[in-house]
């Protein structure tokens, strides 16, 4: 006798998980099951390198979770079950080849005296940001929670012209549509500056040149300064965890190592999923898919020929190389002391040199001067390593999925298996010229170049760790594909959620738990 459930999910990482919550505390009965030995996707936390540290494997900033409509609803509840973050009031600075350095953090004398000593005109500039971000916030937040439906949009559209009227909500169009490189030159004057905040951009595929990307600049800026940075105590699965063990408190079952054959179909709807040791799980109700979009036509067969040729020509964002290291004390900035205490530390000296990166990557080149976000965890958490002891995670963009060459000229490697170890040379070369001897500090390292990303977890194709770009061709109700970015497929009660479906990216569950509120109510 099959088992039996109201909605069975592909996967569980944390947007089926939230998904699966939501719905369970509705009454409905689900079951998750996820090819991979543990929960969570490319939120997991594990000791990678040596005993005793505890690294992120890909995602470890929680603070879109911590902020969500989501959390706020489950909170308490998951609270019940471990979740615990730990407040950052240092997000994070970009340091320079000179010497110098730039940073954000939740007191805004420090911040403003900071960017003032690049420039006093953008000091004031700051100032007028942040004391204007209260009233642009609602409207932001607003689009970016909305569900992408035409209902949805119309009253999102007349609430916006009814408090900022036609020539602001214009603006606001305008803004939207701008790329990195014209709001931040348009804005600020100094090219550190410009550098710190552009970086953000490139964790969302926004190059500097990239049209749709100035929103992600301006948001981190001033959620870095208005709320600081969220990290989960202890590793960023504190709220996998959490999530699987309410779930099951509820009555629902997380299975693991339990791959997906296919998605079963009759008469026109999807009524379960067949694993591959060959069990039938029904669905009563809903199948949800939390995987890449170029999946689906394999686990369901053909449905329609528009959605189809959608799903399997979605475009993925250049690759991401991760190197997890285990030190035996934090990276001596020759900046200065005090970059020690950011939780991130962009090693993104320009917009040019980011505009080159993207492209080199995207060419299938390996970048000659790839871009480093350095992720220094135990500044705020000590609980991820033994005592006085440290982990570094360092995020090398970008890198492409298929190598055809070398920017440099120095690798003749064309497959991951022999270009990852140059390549993270290469990466820890750069580092050492902003913290040197750091090599010296290393006690244990774990490279993980992008085909491994892909191979742990199919939905990072190429190591795409933002499922799919987020240019305008394929963002808001173009995201996954037109008519389907509430998550609906031409299958009936078939549902695909995760990172490729609006509103993408980020750990804060936004996908999946639209989608639960959809079907199961608020």
């Amino acid at each position: 006798m099959p088992q039996s459930f109201d909605a069975v999910f592909v996967g569980a990482g944390h947007n089926t998980l939230a998904a699966a919550l939501h719905m369970a505390a509705k009454g409905w009965k689900v079951g998750l099951f996820e090819q991979a030995g543990v929960a969570g996707g490319a939120v997991k936390t594990g000791e990678y390198t040596l005993p005793g540290f505890r690294h992120d494997w890909a995602a470890m900033n929680l603070s879109l979770f911590a902020g969500s409509p989501f959390f706020k609803q489950y909170g308490a509840e998951l609270g019940q079950y471990g979740v615990e973050f730990v407040p950052v009031t240092r997000p994070f600075a970009s340091v320079f080849p000179d010497g110098r350095w730039c940073g954000v953090t939740t007191d805004l004398a420090e911040t403003t005296a900071r960017i003032a000593s690049l420039s006093a005109r953008d000091g004031e500039t700051w100032g007028r940001l942040v004391a204007g971000f209260g009233n642009e916030a609602p409207h932001l937040f607003g689009l970016l929670g909305s569900p992408m439906k035409f209902r949805a949009l119309a009253y999102f559209m007349l609430k916006t012209l009814r408090a900022k009227g036609i020539g602001g909500t214009l603006d606001m169009g305008r803004f939207l549509m701008q790329t990195p490189r014209q709001w931040l030159e348009q804005t600020f004057e100094s090219t550190e500056v410009r550098a710190m905040l552009g970086a953000w951009g490139m964790h969302l595929d926004f190059a500097p040149d990239v049209a749709g990307g100035a929103l992600f600049p301006y948001l981190e800026g001033m959620a870095g300064q208005a709320f600081g940075m969220a990290l989960g105590k202890g590793g960023a699965d504190t709220i996998i965890k959490a999530l699987v063990a309410a779930i099951q408190a509820r009555g629902g079952v997380v299975e693991c190592n339990a791959p997906v054959a296919r998605i079963l179909r009759d008469a026109g709807r999807a009524t379960g999923i067949e694993l591959a040791d060959g069990r039938r799980i029904d669905a009563k109700r809903a199948v949800i898919a939390g995987i890449a979009p170029s999946a689906l036509p394999r686990l369901t067969g053909a449905t329609t020929s528009a959605f189809d040729a959608a799903m399997t020509g979605f475009t993925h964002a250049p690759g991401t190389m991760m190197i997890h290291l285990a030190l035996d004390g934090l990276p001596d900035w020759k900046a200065g002391e005090e970059l020690k205490r950011f939780a991130y530390v962009h090693l993104a000296p320009s917009l040019d040199q980011m505009a080159r990166t993207y492209q080199q990557a995207k060419a299938g080149l390996l970048p000659d001067e790839p871009i480093l976000v350095v992720g220094q965890p135990t500044s705020q958490d000590p609980s991820r390593a033994p005592d006085g002891r440290h982990v570094l995670w360092l995020q090398v963009r970008m890198a492409p999925g298929t190598i055809k060459g070398d920017a440099a000229s120095k690798i003749a490697a064309t497959d991951w298996t022999a270009a990852a170890e140059p390549f993270a040379e290469r990466a820890l070369d750069i580092l050492d010229r902003y913290a040197p001897g750091i090599r010296a500090r290393i006690l244990g390292r774990r490279i993980v170049p992008p085909t491994e990303l892909e191979a742990d977890n199919p939905n990072l194709v190429g190591g795409d760790q933002v499922c799919g770009s987020h240019h305008l061709s394929q963002h808001f109700l173009f995201r996954p594909t037109r008519g389907h970015a509430d998550g609906g497929t031409p299958v009936k009660d078939l549902h695909l959620t995760g990172a490729a479906v609006w509103p993408g990216a980020g750990t804060g569950a936004g996908s999946g738990y639209l989608l639960a509120r959809k079907l199961a109510g608020k």
